[in-house]
């Protein structure tokens, strides 16, 4: 080709045109006519394609990385795998209780003798210092042998996918999970050394007998370090990992031994030991120094268990912390279980000081036939010791205990309820309507004051329960939990609410916390009403079987159809509520809130509070009169009958009086039985007019 052409030569004005520096094409006009640039070649297409390529896979393994990084993190290979051994302790010091895995300290491979680690590599991963997390030769025989049905089904997988399986994984069989499985064991070999991957599977693999990692295990069954297993111990353990609850020698000892005889086979095998050493190493034998003796649960540790595993954090070892739980409270709360007349009836009990510290729990009659908790699970009707927040919203209002309030039936509206034993007192005061559980009173409270005042003041005082949205909520039909209930009331008893129940004693709150987040409190006034209308249920309402010898504070609870009874109140410095109910939500045959938990109440109370037990009355000799001494000290109730009269004692006895024949006659039902004595009652003057003979 010439080097050089004439300007007429449309070829070379093309070519030296000065508009092609400026990637201008030359004008049609000039004559010019464009030439398209040349295809690009086969290796130019495989570059840009490459270059295609390349970015993507960046791009996927930037996405991978950053993937791994978050589900994946490698910190978490040396956290146990399940939540260690935690042992609760009474207030007092006692251990009430051992729960989780048993987990020691980890490994360090240095520091263990070479046949402990060949061990575990001859039978697991024989070479797991020279892949790269997957081996596929173990993948190819794996396969081959599930293909065929030749004996165990196995899965090919290494001792870094077994690490990575166990510690982020799920035990799920999938092609999906191996694959996720491989990636993960590629990631841990990139960033961790083999001694690292090696440290990590031993101090988290199963050994059977709740025992995880090699530490535990060793102690365990032979009551040693791990640095000095013998060979045949090794063995026995590096057996184990395959089936730990199948293989555990506390069950299995012929399998065990079984299975440490086929390790010791494969050490011979990879050259770790000799065959002569392989046949003169005799059987290992365990040494179980401890049998656990503390149960695994109770109703209280199941409970305050979540809390202490939050201050346990995540930690290896045995754990011990100590709870709130009072033992001597807890052996008088099922004292007063067990005495009570309950058929086969359940109960709950929950006793707590006034800043929310649990001291005793019972969430059923026996723990061994049922772990349920009914104390904390049980979300059951509440009955009238929900009338707490009704009163509450109106003292809110403004109102008083003295302010009257209508105490008969309500004819108008869609919600008509009704008084226990349809009885109604007409125009009385709050605090009469409160201690005798009017439960149209209430509802009338509940349509002044409003849905959300009652609302309010049951979520004050810690109630976070759903709640209905009707007037029927006055009466307690929304079920709630009898510890929450009962921390309700502890809100009174101490004047700082919510009161939070607790099993672990919280640290006394710094200056900011209380700064940015302060207890609130009621005023005086409400506070002496509150109480005021708790303490008139006990002494003259319908709470009466719950009094002590000192001041205390209450309420009955009965729902719909006798289905729960309640009592809740404090007296002294502890709280308790008290539960009796059918399972199957059946109703109570002859039980009611005034009568069976309030006994238990009071029962708990008396032995649980120094003082607080009610002197008992001497009881008359059987040839002495009796006399007006051994008549209750309280005025007398009279109750107008007929031509008789009906008087109740604070003793619990009812007196009758009225005349058989004309002759004036008393009879008096107490404690210490019945007894029959002429009356001072006269006839009035229209009984004598009506009066006739006996017949």
């Amino acid at each position: 080709m010439n080097a050089y052409r004439s300007e007429s030569d449309p070829v070379a004005a093309w070519d030296t045109d000065p508009r092609l520096d400026t990637g201008y094409p030359a004008d049609p006009q000039d004559g010019l006519a464009p030439s398209p640039p040349p295809p690009p070649t086969k290796w130019q297409r495989r570059w840009k394609w490459g270059k295609r390529i390349a970015a993507a896979a960046f791009l996927l393994l930037a996405a991978l990385v950053l993937w791994l990084a978050v589900t994946a993190p490698l910190s978490k290979s040396l956290e146990p795998i399940a939540p260690p051994r935690l042992t609760l302790l009474a207030a007092d010091g006692q251990e009430i209780a051992a729960n989780g895995a048993i987990i020691e300290q980890p490994v360090v491979a240095a520091k263990l003798p070479d046949h402990v680690k060949q061990a575990f590599l001859s039978i697991e991963d024989r070479r797991f210092y020279t892949h790269w997390g997957v081996d596929p030769r173990g993948l190819a025989r794996a396969f081959v042998s599930n293909l065929t049905g030749s004996g165990m089904r196995q899965g090919g997988s290494t001792i870094t996918q077994q690490l990575a399986k166990i510690t982020f994984l799920t035990a799920e069989r999938s092609y999906t999970r191996k694959a996720r499985e491989a990636l993960i064991a590629f990631w841990m070999e990139f960033w961790l050394t083999k001694d690292q991957i090696l440290e990590r599977y031993l101090s988290n693999a199963y050994f059977g007998d709740n025992i995880y990692g090699l530490r535990a295990a060793s102690l365990h069954y032979f009551y040693r370090q791990p640095e000095r297993l013998t060979l045949s111990q090794a063995a026995m353990l590096a057996g184990l990992v395959q089936s730990p609850n199948r293989l555990a020698p506390t069950r299995n000892m012929a399998g065990a031994r079984k299975r440490a005889q086929m390790v010791l086979n494969a050490m011979v095998a990879t050259g770790a030991v000799s065959e002569a050493r392989a046949k003169a190493t005799p059987p290992a034998a365990i040494d179980l120094r401890f049998k656990e003796t503390l149960p695994t649960g109770t109703y209280f540790a199941d409970w305050a268990m979540r809390q202490a595993r939050d201050v346990q954090g995540d930690s290896y070892g045995n754990e011990r912390i100590r709870t709130t739980l009072d033992t001597r409270l807890q052996r008088i709360a099922r004292a007063a279980v067990n005495r009570a007349a309950l058929g086969k009836a359940q109960v709950a009990l929950v006793a707590m000081r006034p800043n929310g510290e649990v001291v005793a729990m019972l969430g059923g009659r026996n723990y061994d036939q049922s772990t349920f908790n009914r104390a904390t699970q049980a979300k059951r009707q509440p009955g009238s010791t929900f009338k707490l927040f009704p009163y509450l919203a109106a003292l809110r209002e403004g109102m008083e205990p003295d302010d009257p309030i209508d105490d008969s039936p309500i004819t108008t509206g869609p919600y008509r309820p009704k008084n226990s034993g349809d009885r109604y007192r007409g125009m009385i005061p709050l605090k009469r309507a409160f201690a005798e559980s009017s439960n149209v009173a209430a509802v009338r409270l509940y349509q002044r004051v409003g849905e959300r005042a009652v609302v309010r003041a049951a979520r004050d005082l810690g109630i976070r329960s759903p709640l209905t949205a009707d007037p029927s909520l006055a009466l307690g039909t929304s079920g709630v939990t009898l510890l929450e209930l009962t921390a309700a009331y502890a809100a009174i008893a101490s004047n700082q609410w919510p009161v939070v129940p607790v099993a672990i004693k919280q640290e006394e709150p710094g200056f900011f916390e209380r700064l940015t987040n302060p207890k609130r409190r009621f005023d005086k006034d409400m506070l002496e009403d509150l109480r005021d209308m708790l303490r008139a249920t006990i002494d003259t309402g319908t709470g009466r079987a719950a009094r002590l010898a000192i001041p205390a504070f209450g309420k009955t609870g009965t729902s719909q159809d006798n289905r729960d009874a309640l009592f809740i109140g404090y007296a002294g410095d502890l709280v308790v509520g008290v539960w009796v109910g059918n399972d199957d939500n059946k109703p109570l045959k002859g039980i009611s809130g005034g009568g069976v938990p309030a006994r238990i109440w009071r029962d708990f109370m008396a032995s649980a509070v120094k003082g607080a037990a009610p002197v008992a009355r001497p009881k008359p000799k059987p040839d002495e009169p009796k006399l007006d001494i051994d008549l209750p000290e309280m005025p007398e109730i009279p109750i107008n009958v007929g031509n008789g009269r009906i008087e109740l004692g604070n003793d619990s006895s009812v007196t009758v009086s009225g005349e058989i024949g004309g002759v004036p006659v008393g009879v008096r039902i107490g404690q210490d039985g019945v007894s029959i004595a002429p009356s001072d009652q006269r006839p009035s003057e229209k009984s004598q007019n009506e009066r006739t003979p006996a017949r």
